[in-house]
């Protein structure tokens, strides 16, 4: 029977990384690493063992792992996470970003590298990797330190630049040149159409999955999250940017829903999956004699990405106002590459734009730095120590200043607060009403004309289409008040005030004129266009006002109770949660915390079949499943081990509950179970004959090897139970000794 080459080649790709990473698991190195290692001892050179027979499949397969990589990526993120990183972290992140590009840049150049080499080193040089980031900071038990923020807050913004960067590198990979028109018009293009895709997104994508809640599984919900991921995909990909973008802006706009824990819960195994083939498939690649050949530009950029990380970071987080202490603490935090370094190196390779020796570097590097950020990491006090010591006291002096006054709160002008409620208005109604002329013009236009053949019939209606939908905006843009007192403070304040806010005003009535008349004129002469604009303005500013006023306070109010969903619910969880600790709620109703043991009989069991309500009285507010918090379960939401569930009910119901949570099922004896030391757990019943006997009768500390830690009976826990206890009915026995002693004890007691 013929196999396809594919299956093979996934079998030989999965259980490499499969045993490789189970190896770097306990050696506690980074996952990625792994992956990497793995694709090089299955790739083409490599001979020892077999290799991969159908590289396109597995590269088609890898792109579709970078795909779900961003989404994943997007799903953590939000638009909402980045506007609360705080100044502090943006002027660190920028000043780092844009030191070590352009030092990368240059770096490459005096190597004697090419320009697309030059500037995509510059490129993966960006961005540091969170993951080893977290796992370092985990290990020296630091990661509640307060400089730790403003890293994770520096990482974000990292994440979101280097979006971006892969835009503009792919643009300038097209022309093989820079021009600065051209890369202007493409920034400005980008951020055109991420304003349109957000603003759709949110106004749409939470309604839909409100209205469709009913009809909703985990199943259906991950099917559906994944199309539009790869919906959103083809999108970007028809107006000219990557699939890794559009992978993320779905991301970031599933990330405003409410929804959006449960999806990130959903698509994690299928991240895992084709992530690991993209690693793999970037192992592939590494040619260890072109590493050797080029040791020496490996540890040239493995010193610039050690020292000119760190000085790039920490002067940002200097010039941010915060102390020498901390700014040192950053700097050596974030002295290694990304894996946004391999994804940005093997699109250089894919675009055929930069040389093969540029990959084995980024790996290089990526792998000497991985192993050197804890030590960094660990080294920030004692060179914080050397520098207080060497430092003129005048210097140490002005930098305490500085940092005294950065950190001083002043009042935010009221000039400010009204400019930018100016520009809020302006720039969000003039890209809603800028993207329907697009979609009147391109799409709607051409429909209306293959189905009517006169060409005045068809310029009115397409106008008139465009005009409609246009015209909630066109109020807004004209009309609406900026409803803040700071407005009201400058105009009763002086009368040089009310100069400038009438000329704003004009300003904003002059660019809704341009827009009408941009969409007239697509179909008319100017002078027709001129006079249909006016009569447009008139209708839209007299005859329909109250009611363009109604319809658009509506749209808005969709789209902000939409936007503030996920932070309203938060917020009743933390009001619930509050309630609980103030003993504030109705009634005798009480709030109790309930981890789900691993070998509960209620675990895999959608919660409209437990029957939780009708059975113990009790409602399930909240789910917390390791880092992913769902708040409000659906009815189908399963179960599943060391879920901690936040349970609503009164004082018996809840002990009740807590009874029936503990109610395990043993696990079956596996002779190649593990046989470490840990905590196990047996039920006292008829069949292992514990009942009526004390601890020190029974002999199950001399048959198990194991110690009785505690006993749970009738809702009630007794920790360290003395040598005499007896056991009852329905005990539950928690012992820590050989998991495989335990299991026989308990097997053959009956």
């Amino acid at each position: 029977m013929h196999l396809p080459k594919l299956i093979i080649d996934l079998a030989l790709i999965l259980g490499a990384a499969g045993i490789i990473t189970l190896l770097f698991k306990r050696l506690k190195q980074p996952m990625v690493l792994g992956y990497i290692i793995a694709g090089f001892l299955v790739g083409p050179n490599f001979r020892l063992f077999p290799t991969i027979a159908d590289p396109e499949g597995v590269k088609t397969w890898s792109e579709i792992g970078v795909i779900f990589l961003l989404f994943s990526l997007g799903l953590e993120f939000s638009f909402k996470k980045l506007m609360r990183v705080g100044g502090t972290a943006a002027i660190t992140a920028f000043i780092e970003i844009a030191c070590i590009t352009v030092a990368g840049y240059f770096t490459g150049q005096l190597m004697g590298w090419g320009f697309m080499d030059s500037l995509f080193l510059g490129g993966l040089l960006a961005s540091s990797s969170t993951t080893i980031i977290i796992r370092a900071f985990e290990e020296l038990g630091i990661k509640q330190k307060p400089f730790t923020k403003i890293v994770f807050g520096v990482l974000v913004i990292e994440d979101i630049v280097v979006i971006l960067m892969m835009v503009l590198l792919s643009t300038m990979a097209v022309s093989r040149q820079f021009h600065g028109v051209e890369m202007l018009f493409t920034i400005l293009k980008l951020m055109f159409f991420l304003a349109v895709w957000f603003l759709a997104g949110i106004f749409l994508l939470p309604t839909f999955l409100k209205k469709m809640e009913k009809y909703i599984n985990g199943e259906t919900l991950l099917i559906l999250s994944i199309a539009l991921c790869f919906g959103m995909v083809i999108l970007a990909t028809k107006v000219g940017f990557s699939a890794e973008l559009g992978a993320f802006i779905m991301g970031s706009i599933i990330a405003e829903t409410t929804s959006s824990e449960k999806i990130e819960h959903l698509i994690q195994p299928v991240k895992d999956l084709f992530g690991a083939i993209f690693f793999v498939s970037v192992g592939m690649l590494i040619n260890p004699h072109m590493i050797a050949e080029y040791k020496w530009p490996v540890l040239i950029v493995t010193l610039l990405t050690i020292i000119g990380k760190f000085f790039s970071t920490a002067t940002g987080a200097l010039l941010s106002g915060q102390p020498l202490k901390q700014s040192v603490q950053i700097g050596m935090s974030m002295a290694q590459v990304g894996e946004f370094a391999f994804i940005i190196a093997t699109l250089g390779l894919s675009l055929g734009v930069t040389s093969e020796f540029l990959f084995p570097v980024a790996v290089g590097v990526s792998a000497i730095t991985t192993f050197t950020t804890p030590y960094m990491i660990r080294s920030a006090i004692p060179l914080y120590n050397w520098l207080e010591k060497i430092l003129p006291q005048s210097w140490l002096n002005a930098l305490k200043r500085y940092t005294t006054s950065s950190q001083t709160l002043q009042a935010e002008s009221d000039w400010r607060i009204v400019l930018r409620s100016y520009v809020r208005v302006i720039v969000l109604n003039s890209v809603i009403i800028l993207a329907i002329i697009l979609l009147d013009v391109y799409y709607i236009g051409p429909l209306i004309i293959s189905y009517i053949l006169d060409p005045l019939w068809t310029r009115l209606l397409c106008v008139t289409i465009g005009i409609v939908l246009m015209s909630p905006f066109i109020w807004a843009l004209v009309v609406q008040k900026i409803s803040s007192g700071s407005y009201k403070e400058l105009w009763l304040d002086s009368k040089y005030n009310r100069g400038p806010l009438v000329v704003v005003e004009v300003v904003r009535n002059v660019v809704a004129v341009l827009l009408v008349g941009f969409l007239v004129d697509q179909y008319f002469t100017f002078w027709q266009a001129f006079l249909g604009t006016a009569v447009i303005m008139a209708c839209v500013l007299l005859a329909l006002r109250s009611q363009l006023q109604k319809f658009y306070n509506r749209i808005e109010h969709r789209f902000l109770t939409n936007l503030n969903a996920r932070e309203d619910a938060e917020a009743d969880a933390a009001a619930l949660k509050k309630a609980k600790d103030a003993d504030l709620l109705p009634w005798d109703a009480q709030v109790s915390e309930v981890e789900i043991n691993p070998w509960s009989t209620l675990i895999d069991i959608p919660l409209a079949d437990l029957q939780l309500r009708e059975k113990y009285g009790i409602n399930v507010g909240a789910i917390k499943r390791g880092d992913v918090t769902i708040y409000a379960p659906t009815r189908d939401e399963k179960l599943f081990p060391y879920d901690i569930l936040s349970a609503i009910g009164t004082e018996a119901q809840l002990d009740e509950f807590n009874r029936v949570i503990n109610n395990l099922n043993m696990p079956r004896h596996d002779d190649g179970s593990d046989e470490n030391i840990g905590l196990t757990s047996i039920l006292v019943d008829e069949h292992n004959g514990l009942k009526g006997q004390t601890i020190r009768n029974s002999g199950i500390r001399e048959k198990t090897k194991a110690l009785v830690v505690g006993i749970a009976r009738n809702g009630e826990k007794i920790l360290n139970p003395a040598s005499e206890t007896t056991f009852q009915w329905g005990d539950i026995v928690w012992l820590v000794g050989n998991r495989k002693l335990i299991n026989e004890f308990s097997r053959n007691k009956g």
